[in-house]
């Protein structure tokens, strides 16, 4: 994900002194070494190791420093790392040093909870605008906001300089709501509805789907199931699959 420092990026000692080419995996854990890090600030810390801040954010100390390693952060020997320094180099990458104007579409169950959520503000972001095309959810004020129709987004949009939206609508609605959000000008799309969402190149979505984490998790539940099942001598440890299938040890291979 190619990226380019704006010319009024900090130029402080030891900050990044240019927005690197970062892997998609290090994006990623980039926030939960954020998290960690301001956990470790208000505890009172000044300085952490590689694996204390890898032990807080839940990775091995040899991920976290290649990861470090791309923003121009090796920590000190003996030392180890700068948690102030830290929270500005990550905060820049992630270009939470403005707070980003957010707009929250779809004021159901979810989408009202994620209206009321406090953290938010605390991470950079500013939920500037909530939109419904339901009657009587319009006109609800939630945290000093009042929820509008979603016809008003394009003015909203532009009054507000929202470059991302959130969609917490039902499925039915969630394409449409994507092609109101890219029409008014924004360009990253954090999206609830369980679909795939056609859009534009240049405009990035990220996709939450609960059910799906579910489903993930049943795996691990079942896999941890059949491992305790197995006989605990003897036997090919492997299960016939539904359909006829056989899962890995039920046979010998194919062309074998």
């Amino acid at each position: 994900m190619s990226q380019h420092r704006h010319p009024d990026a900090p130029g402080r000692a030891g900050a990044v002194p240019a927005l690197p080419d970062l892997p998609e995996a290090t994006v990623a854990r980039l926030p939960e070494y954020l998290r960690a890090l301001h956990q470790l600030a208000e505890a009172g810390h000044e300085t952490i190791s590689s694996e204390g801040l890898a032990g807080a954010a839940g990775v091995n100390s040899a991920k976290l420093r290649k990861d470090l390693s791309h923003l121009g952060s090796y920590g000190t020997r003996g030392v180890g790392y700068d948690v102030a320094l830290l929270v500005d180099q990550i905060e820049f990458v992630l270009g939470l040093t403005q707070r980003r104007g957010v707009a929250l579409v779809g004021i159901g169950n979810l989408g009202h909870a994620l209206a009321g959520y406090a953290g938010f503000a605390s991470r950079g972001f500013r939920v500037a605008a909530l939109f419904d095309a339901d009657p009587a959810r319009v006109g609800e004020e939630i945290n000093g906001l009042i929820v509008r129709h979603i016809d008003e987004l394009p003015r909203a949009a532009a009054e507000e300089s929202i470059a991302i939206g959130v969609i917490a609508t039902p499925v039915a609605a969630a394409q449409r709501v994507a092609d109101q959000l890219v029409a008014a000008g924004v360009t990253s799309i954090l999206n609830f509805a369980p679909c795939v969402l056609s859009v534009p190149e240049g405009v990035d979505v990220r996709k939450v789907d609960l059910a799906i984490e579910l489903q993930i998790l049943s795996f691990h539940e079942h896999r941890k199931a059949s491992l305790t099942a197995l006989p605990a001598t003897g036997g090919s440890g492997f299960t016939a699959l539904p359909g006829g299938l056989a899962a890995p040890g039920t046979q010998e291979a194919v062309g074998t």
